[in-house]
C-alpha cells in the first residue's frame, strides 16, 4: 500500500505537470457549467418540464472528466509507457505493471471525482442546484460510465502498437463522444437521425443513466443504457486482458 500511494503521488504531479487534464477534465466543465447557468439559470428544460435546463444537464456536464480520462488519457499514457519501455522496466522492481496501471486508473478516477464535486458546488452555490433523484442511483451510475469508459480506454492502449496510433484512436473516439453524447450539446435538441447515430457512443448511454438518476425519472427507461453499458465494459475487459501486450 505504501509502494501504491507513493507511486500515485508521483504519477499525479507528472499528470498535473502535463496541464491537459487541469483544462479537459476539470476547467472544461465548470466553463461549460458557468455559461448554461448564465444563458438559462433556472429556465424550463422544455415547455412543461417539472426541472431546468441546468437540471438536465449536470448529469452530461459530470461525465465530461470521465471522457477525457477514461478515454483520451489514459490510453496515451499506457500506450507511451509501453513505447518507452516503462512497463517492461517495473517487471524488475516492486512496481510489476498491473500496479501501475491501478495507480494510472486511480489519477484519472481522482479527477473524475474532483471535477464532480467542483461541478456540485458550483452549481449548488451559484445556480441555485438541487439534486431531485437519488444520490445513490446517481453515483452508482458515475461508477458505471466510469467504468466502461475507462476499460474502453485501457482497450486502446493495450492494442494500440505506439503513441501515435493511440492518440488517433483516442481522437476518434473522444471528439464524437463529447460533441455527440449530450455532454456539450444537448442531446434532445439534435434531429432523430443524429440521436440514433449517438445512441451507438457508450457515453450517451451514460449520459441517459446520469440524467435519470439526477432528476428522478422513472429506471424503467433506462434499462436499454444499463445493459448497453455493463456489456461494454465486460467485453473491453476480456479483449484487453486477452491481448494486452506489456512490451
Amino acid at each position: 500500500m505504501k509502494t501504491f500511494r507513493t507511486l500515485l503521488k508521483t504519477e499525479l504531479r507528472l499528470s498535473l505537470r502535463g496541464m491537459d487534464m487541469l483544462i479537459f477534465a476539470l476547467c472544461l466543465p465548470l466553463v461549460v457549467l458557468v455559461i448554461l447557468g448564465i444563458l438559462y439559470g433556472k429556465r424550463p428544460a422544455f415547455e412543461g418540464a417539472g426541472y431546468s435546463f441546468l437540471d438536465q444537464s449536470f448529469g452530461a456536464l459530470s461525465s465530461i472528466a470521465v471522457c477525457a480520462g477514461g478515454v483520451m488519457g489514459l490510453p496515451l499514457v499506457v500506450s507511451e509507457y509501453r513505447h518507452r519501455k516503462i512497463l517492461k522496466r517495473f517487471r524488475v522492481t516492486p512496481v510489476n505493471p498491473a500496479m501501475l496501471l491501478s495507480v494510472q486508473t486511480a489519477v484519472y478516477a481522482l479527477y473524475a471525482a474532483v471535477s464532480l464535486l467542483l461541478l456540485y458546488i458550483t452549481a449548488a452555490v451559484f445556480f441555485g442546484y438541487r439534486m431531485d433523484g437519488s444520490l445513490f442511483a446517481f453515483l452508482s451510475s458515475y461508477l458505471l460510465v466510469m467504468l466502461s469508459l475507462f476499460s474502453l480506454g485501457m482497450l486502446v492502449g493495450g492494442i494500440a502498437p505506439n503513441p501515435k496510433i493511440a492518440g488517433v484512436l483516442a481522437s476518434v473516439l473522444y471528439f464524437p463522444m463529447l460533441i455527440f453524447s449530450g455532454a456539450t450539446l444537448p442531446y434532445e435538441a439534435m434531429p432523430a437521425a443524429l440521436q440514433r447515430i449517438a445512441d451507438i457512443l457508450p457515453l450517451t448511454q451514460g449520459i441517459k443513466l446520469l440524467k435519470a438518476a439526477s432528476l428522478g425519472l422513472p429506471m424503467d427507461d433506462v434499462l436499454l443504457p444499463l445493459v448497453w453499458m455493463a456489456v461494454l465494459s465486460l467485453i473491453c475487459i476480456a479483449v484487453t486482458v486477452k491481448v494486452f501486450r506489456w512490451e
